[in-house]
């Protein structure tokens, strides 16, 4: 085999393998049986398209092959007898009748990527578990691809999928989208997902790398998917318009040695305006669906008075402020509280910042948080308070794990000296 052809197959299999996984999890109700056969299927690809040459629909013949495989096994697996014996005669009268396997496909991979979603983000996981288990389904990543993502050894990400997928037939999960009550909260788990893999990968909280720019395409990649399959939930597209715009600025934060540059002193004429436009035009999608702006809504809003500003000068902080106002009175957090600090500070002065992050130094949660002393570092050397600057930098330095930001935090203790 040629490494053209290994390389066409892995192209295919990771934009069909979430849709394939999706499909035989509706087929079979098992995720971790259906990616069993979704893998089944890509050996049969490995050994077959060399040859024979890639089909014309190759997801279509990746399912089909796959289905075939899913009747082989419920016909020898004894214990699963009774429980899919009804799903093995139906899917062999499809079989018999020959479908039209790329209209069923394309009628139902909505809902059935929906369903896997929501399946692999079940909070009777653990966030890690979820994770690296939507990563793996959804997003089809490698085992090895997301443990150097995340920089953890293989095997404890291997060990995490196993358990999540062990956990999910041991509780019974439904292979399905929730209604109801249940849909907001279980969003709420698919949303936190998304963005927890964003997040690492716009702010490495380890590691050599200030960014890891791949985690933001997976995340946007998922989120996206999330938008065109739920469009009518507006924190879903708050969520996009976010990260649109907060990934926008991904070549101007780093320079040609990889060290970190602040908002403030970035080059904004470096800012991707593409991805700019289309975080607005899901901001406004959020806006239009009516209510108020959610979580997620209200940080995309606060992002897309950065993403409008084309100078640092032209920034609304007074409305950034606001919003943080508005964020923090829906979901109250330290982190928020800190956040609406700076932007306080921004729009009324250093002084102003100063005394609200100066409430909140006995906060437990923060207490390992090292953005709280960078930030009042920050605010002290406006205020010329040097001496006080500098002990604050070389203690957030101490705090964080990494070595960029460390770097960046060390640099701005010495001009303070």
């Amino acid at each position: 085999m040629t490494g053209d052809a290994y390389g066409a197959i892995d192209a295919i299999w990771r934009i069909e393998s979430a849709r394939l996984i999706a499909g035989l999890a509706r087929m079979v109700r098992d995720v971790g049986l259906a990616e069993d056969l979704a893998q089944d299927a890509l050996v049969a690809a490995l050994e077959q398209w060399p040859r024979s040459g890639v089909p014309d629909n190759p997801g279509a013949w990746l399912m089909a092959t796959a289905r075939r495989r899913a009747i082989d096994r419920i016909r020898r697996d004894v214990r699963l007898e009774r429980k899919y014996a009804e799903i093995g005669r139906e899917r062999e009268a499809e079989e018999a009748t020959t479908p039209d396997l790329t209209a069923e496909m394309a009628d139902e991979v909505g809902d059935d990527l929906l369903s896997l979603v929501f399946t692999t983000c079940h909070p009777v996981l653990s966030t890690e578990a979820r994770v690296a288990l939507t990563l793996r389904l959804v997003g089809g990543l490698t085992t090895p691809e997301i443990a150097r993502a995340f920089l953890v050894p293989e095997a404890t990400v291997a060990q995490r999928i196993v358990r999540a997928k062990r956990t999910l037939t041991a509780a019974r999960v439904p292979f399905e989208v929730p209604s109801g009550g249940e849909l907001d909260e279980r969003l709420g788990s698919v949303l936190e997902v998304v963005y927890l893999v964003f997040n690492e990968g716009y702010s490495a909280t380890s590691g050599d790398d200030w960014m890891r720019p791949a985690l933001c395409d997976d995340a946007l990649r998922l989120g996206r998917i999330l938008a065109e399959l739920a469009p009518g939930e507006p924190e879903v597209h708050g969520l996009v318009a976010l990260m649109e715009i907060q990934a926008s600025r991904t070549a101007a934060r780093v320079d040609r040695a990889g060290q970190p540059i602040l908002l403030l002193d970035q080059d904004r004429s470096r800012w991707n305006r593409i991805l700019i436009t289309r975080g607005l035009a899901a901001l406004r999608r959020a806006e239009e669906l009516g209510g108020p702006l959610g979580p997620y809504g209200l940080q995309g809003a606060i992002a897309a008075c950065h993403g409008r500003a084309r100078t640092p000068e032209e920034t609304d902080w007074e409305r950034i402020a606001a919003l943080y106002d508005a964020l923090a009175q829906l979901v109250p957090s330290p982190v928020v509280e800190l956040n609406r600090a700076v932007a306080v500070a921004m729009a009324f002065g250093p002084q102003e910042g100063l005394d609200l992050v100066d409430g909140l130094a006995d906060e437990p949660t923060l207490a390992a948080y090292h953005l709280l002393p960078a930030v009042r570092g920050d605010l002290l050397s406006k205020l010329d308070r040097r001496p006080e600057a500098r002990a604050e930098f070389e203690r957030a330095a101490s705090m964080t794990h990494n070595a960029r930001e460390q770097e960046v935090l060390l640099a701005r203790a010495a001009e303070c000296a």
